[in-house]
């Protein structure tokens, strides 16, 4: 699949797959460089836009290596790039650790992954099929 792209930013990143076929996603790089505090949460821009085709949706997620050493996640994960949107993607990153973490310009901040998305219609019903689970929410499993 090809995903047009946009640099918006002379320091931009062009994703691409690290080991390639086999990732399923591709990493996404900061343009700004910043200290993100003990506690605090930051918008950080990637400087680029992308085109998801219709069907599709872009999901980024936390670096798996970032949030194990550092506590480094994103509040929103994960953060949804829906197919109609044009606008530069930025990452709402999130320090969970117990010390400063420092971005420069160029490092990987998440990963953003393509999959299919299904368009659902919702149809007003007075009652709901029945399952096995029932209304039973979080938890309810006993597990």
């Amino acid at each position: 699949m090809r995903i047009p792209i946009k640099r918006l930013h002379a320091d931009a990143v062009i994703p691409g797959h690290a080991y390639g076929d086999g990732d399923a996603g591709v990493d996404l790089a900061s343009v700004e460089e910043l200290t993100l505090r003990e506690g605090e949460r930051a918008l950080v821009p990637t400087g680029i836009a992308v085109a998801i085709p219709p069907g599709y949706g872009g999901f980024v997620q936390p670096r798996s290596g970032l949030a194990a050493r550092h506590g480094i996640t994103l509040t929103n994960s994960p953060g949804l790039i829906d197919s109609n949107y044009r606008g530069e993607i930025q990452v709402i990153l999130q320090n969970t650790g117990h010390t400063d973490f420092e971005i420069n310009i160029g490092d990987r901040i998440a990963q953003l992954v393509i999959m299919p998305v299904e368009h659902a219609d919702f149809e007003e019903v007075d009652e709901l099929p029945a399952s096995g689970r029932g209304a039973g929410g979080f938890g309810s499993s006993g597990k």
